[in-house]
């Protein structure tokens, strides 16, 4: 379970940083091909409609996530965390997120993501 932990942390680290940077070639390869995401604004997206979005550079800045809870269920684990950035405003933001993960054929892929703010 260490290692899961490990690897779930340093997934959750990439998924976070790839929001950030746009990076829609590191989500190609964390993402199952039946991940779908529920958005802030109510819409739900699957893989394709997610990796189209990120493609769009984002407008914020300084993303970062905090209070981060991953909880492992043998093959299936859950990340609960809580987030801050500055937006173009310089204002500050904040949100939360629920991630959905699955071990498929031996790697720990997103299959699930709900984001809020």
């Amino acid at each position: 379970m260490r290692n899961d932990l490990a690897e779930l942390t340093s997934l959750n680290r990439d998924y976070i940083n790839s929001v950030q940077n746009s990076d829609v070639k590191r989500f190609d390869e964390i993402l199952a091909e039946d991940f779908y995401c529920s958005n802030p604004d109510k819409s739900l997206v699957d893989r394709w409609g997610f990796l189209k979005q990120t493609a769009v550079p984002v407008t914020i800045r300084n993303l970062e996530a905090y209070d981060v809870n991953i909880r492992i269920m043998g093959d299936f684990a859950i990340i609960h965390a809580a987030t801050r950035y500055t937006t173009a405003d310089g204002e500050q933001g904040s949100g939360r997120y629920t991630d959905c993960w699955a071990r498929q054929n031996g790697r720990w892929l997103a299959v699930s993501a709900h984001v809020s703010r």
